[in-house]
């Protein structure tokens, strides 16, 4: 019963990861329970927001986290603008949501060895479409680690 009482009491929105790129975005959610992280899409950069905008009117979302790329010594990679304007973008359509952001060091990498070890099968691994959203899902598993924290 009390354990009822706390799950009705607690905001229920999912979380969505972005690992934004200037062609694609691969985007991951969680549960509504905010347990498991898992790929759900990849959309054209220059749709992004209006995709979000379609997916927040259908689903609650509570944050958006965003991946930032970095380079090992902590200095802006060549896309690093783009994605602090896409967190602009992102403050001012969506006041009500909370935006962060993560260090997405090596998450590209990790998605690429992730997908070989869930045995997908070469020609479907060169797909980018399928690195980025599970680069989402591992940017927003990374978050979820560290708020358990």
């Amino acid at each position: 019963m009390v354990e009822g009482l706390f799950l009705r009491n607690q905001k229920m929105g999912r979380i969505l990861a972005i690992d934004y790129g200037l062609r694609r975005t691969g985007i991951a959610v969680t549960d509504p329970l905010k347990i498991i992280a898992s790929p759900l899409e990849t959309v054209s950069s220059e749709h992004l927001i209006d995709w979000l905008k379609d997916y927040t009117a259908r689903e609650d979302v509570e944050m958006i986290i965003v991946g930032m790329p970095t380079r090992l010594d902590q200095s802006d990679t060549h896309i690093t603008g783009s994605v602090r304007m896409v967190i602009d973008q992102l403050k001012g359509c969506f006041p009500q949501i909370g935006i962060s952001e993560i260090d997405e060091r090596f998450t590209s990498k990790i998605a690429r060895q992730a997908l070989v070890h869930g045995g997908m099968k070469k020609k479907d691994r060169r797909k980018k479409e399928h690195i980025d959203k599970v680069s989402a899902a591992i940017i927003l598993q990374s978050h979820l680690d560290q708020a358990r924290r």
